[in-house]
């Protein structure tokens, strides 16, 4: 079954030699990023660490929207990464995530246990990042003419 560009994706899309390709790229992607995040905690400390790590977070999730969604465009891939970053922090103004982090070391790594204000820019910076990157690699594979 084809699909017209951006109509959404289904199971049986995931035969297209174009979305199985895009795939493999964002999962590639996925784990450079955390990769990346794995490096920067082991050569850098304090607010780079930390900030860096913030940005390298939202990257992550877009390269797992992109795995999930690959016929999104970068704009609302990079945008449903942002919201899904927001909300984490957000949802660290309650309690749950600091109870949760306490016993368990992958939903600290997941949620985080403590709000702070400036995590949202640098969420936002990821974002940003991560839509250029993935802008630029969506045009080069559709060619110089868009095509």
């Amino acid at each position: 079954m084809t699909l017209a560009p951006g109509t959404g994706d289904r199971a049986d899309a995931a035969d297209d030699p174009g979305l199985v390709r895009i795939r493999l790229v964002a999962a590639g992607a996925a784990v450079l990023t955390v990769g990346a995040g794995l490096g920067l905690r082991a050569v850098a400390a304090g607010s780079v660490a930390k900030y860096g790590g913030d940005a390298l977070y939202t990257v992550l999730l877009l390269t797992l929207v992109v795995l999930i969604a690959p016929r999104w465009t970068p704009l609302r891939a990079a945008g449903t990464a942002l919201a899904a970053s927001w909300a984490v922090e957000l949802f660290q103004l309650s309690s749950v995530p600091a109870e949760l982090s306490r016993d368990s070391v992958a939903a600290r790594l997941v949620l985080g246990s403590t709000f702070n204000a400036p995590d949202l820019l640098w969420y936002a910076a990821g974002a940003a990042g991560g839509w250029l990157l993935h802008t630029a690699m969506s045009r080069r594979r559709r060619g110089p003419a868009g095509r």
